[in-house]
């Protein structure tokens, strides 16, 4: 997995349950995701995130090439790491997972950094998300905006 330092800002969210999306028209066998939503920065201009469970409920490895979040600018995939005191975020080329493994984007750990957010995402509404794998497939899911803290 090839890792690039980048710099990001993290929301700090518990998260929220939300319906499954399963069989998307190009996503893989097996593939669910669940608990979707997109973070706003506390301060406009800022990067938001998308946090949410992915289930690959299919018999091979997969993994992750990118994220696009309709409405926005760019959407990097990126992961928390901490070294010594330091804590930074890094930019992830791909994020592979296991046969029958669930994998979470959460505050803290994994998560799709959301840059040039347009003016139609906003708390209470719903963000398309589209995670292409390395293999071409994807899977698109809706993800709930909310504010920091969950509020919409």
């Amino acid at each position: 997995m090839a890792l690039l330092p980048a710099a990001c800002k993290q929301a700090d969210t518990a998260p929220e349950a939300t319906d499954a999306v399963t069989g998307s028209p190009e996503a893989p066998e097996g593939v669910s995701v669940t608990n979707a939503r997109l973070v706003l920065p506390p301060v406009a201009g800022n990067p938001g995130a998308v946090y949410f469970d992915i289930t690959n409920g299919s018999d091979s490895q997969l993994a992750i090439a990118s994220a696009a979040v309709t409405g926005a600018g760019m959407a990097m995939l990126h992961a928390s790491s901490t070294q010594g005191n330091t804590a930074e975020m890094v930019h992830l080329e791909e994020v592979p997972f296991a046969a029958r493994q669930t994998v979470t984007f959460a505050p803290g750990g994994l998560h799709v950094m959301v840059h040039d957010l347009g003016p139609d995402i906003v708390a209470g509404s719903t963000a398309e998300v589209t995670l292409t794998f390395i293999n071409g497939d994807k899977v698109s899911f809706p993800a709930a905006v909310e504010t920091i803290g969950g509020g919409s």
